[in-house]
């Protein structure tokens, strides 16, 4: 299968800004938060590739990377073999055609004084694409599509006049409108009611298919991933800690951290009650996260060796790895 997308050794840290007294007892250092910690991983082309975890894992911060939205402190990421990294300021330009972004939240990435068709054919606009009444048919068109309808009735819309299942269906439509190949898809239902969200999920595979589209689907909810996903890497502080398949992450997880977000999953049944403790305390700080293996104080498995160090990515299978000492 072609490689779209390829990251090696990816970092990212943002210092901590203190104080010039905090600093001086720090011994005149500001601390850094380890938002994404060396990872590395590949997307093939026509692919959706679930990226899960708690929230504060990096995930966000992985997807904005991935398409510089932030500058990596370390790191490679290649596009169709290319080192995006090299790329100048004009030719990031030209390349946000083919590469789009989901964010979580529709209603603060929409501006309050577009309306709707506006804001979906801005990007057609920022590229030079088609003239201002091509623009409009391509926009009524692509609103049909994801079912903003009576299309002459919502473009003029604003943001704060439509729903939020709406609001989430035009930043869809806006990362589609430039006919795209990779979109990071930023947990594009968290803010959508439950009642739409299986409908945004159906939407969107519908619309991979259509447009040949390739996912990074960040989500925290393993059941959605499950529904859309072909592979799915697992997050927490930073650190991939498993990769596989769909059929591997749910019926065989063998990292412990993947297990417990798998027993975190809710079980549509009433009657159904937890007899064990899921997994106990919380996410460290990502300023001083734990020497070893990050997941190591929560982990009901965990050996002397896994506070000393790193644990390589174990071959499970040839689509399947996991950071884990255990057999």
């Amino acid at each position: 299968m072609e490689e779209l997308i390829r990251i090696d050794h990816l970092s990212k840290e943002f210092p901590v800004y203190r104080s010039l007294l905090d600093v001086l007892f720090a011994g005149g250092k500001n601390p850094m938060v380890h938002a994404v910690d060396d990872i590395s991983f590949s997307i093939h082309k026509g692919e959706v590739l679930g990226l899960a975890g708690e929230s504060g894992s990096g995930k966000s911060t992985t997807g904005r990377l991935i398409l510089r939205l932030i500058e990596a402190t370390s790191g490679k990421i290649e596009y169709r073999g290319k080192d995006m990294q090299e790329f100048s300021r004009h030719e990031m330009e030209v390349m946000r055609e083919k590469i789009q972004i989901v964010f979580q939240d529709p209603t603060s990435s929409l501006s309050p004084r577009m309306s709707v068709g506006e804001a979906i054919g801005h990007p057609l606009k920022i590229h030079g694409i088609a003239d201002k009444e091509e623009r409009k048919q391509r926009v009524s068109k692509l609103m049909e599509r994801v079912g903003l309808s009576p299309v002459d009735f919502l473009y003029r819309k604003y943001p704060h006049q439509i729903s939020g299942g709406q609001s989430q269906r035009v930043v869809l439509a806006r990362a589609l409108v430039t006919n795209p190949e990779f979109i990071v898809a930023d947990e594009p239902i968290a803010m959508a009611d439950v009642s739409v969200r299986a409908m945004i999920l159906e939407l969107m595979r519908e619309l991979k298919q259509e447009f040949s589209l390739t996912y990074l689907f960040i989500t925290h909810d393993l059941a959605t991933a499950k529904y859309l996903c072909d592979r799915v890497a697992i997050m927490y502080l930073g650190r991939i800690v498993e990769i596989g398949t769909r059929d591997e992450i749910f019926g065989r997880p063998h990292h412990p951290y993947t297990q417990a977000l798998l027993k975190a999953v809710p079980v549509p049944d009433p009657a159904a009650r937890r007899t064990e403790e899921v997994v106990r305390g919380e996410i460290p700080s990502a300023i001083e996260p734990p020497a070893g293996c990050h997941f190591h104080p929560r982990c009901p498995y965990a050996k002397a060796i896994c506070s000393e160090a790193r644990p390589p990515f174990k071959e499970i299978s040839s689509t399947h790895r996991s950071a884990c000492v255990l057999d």
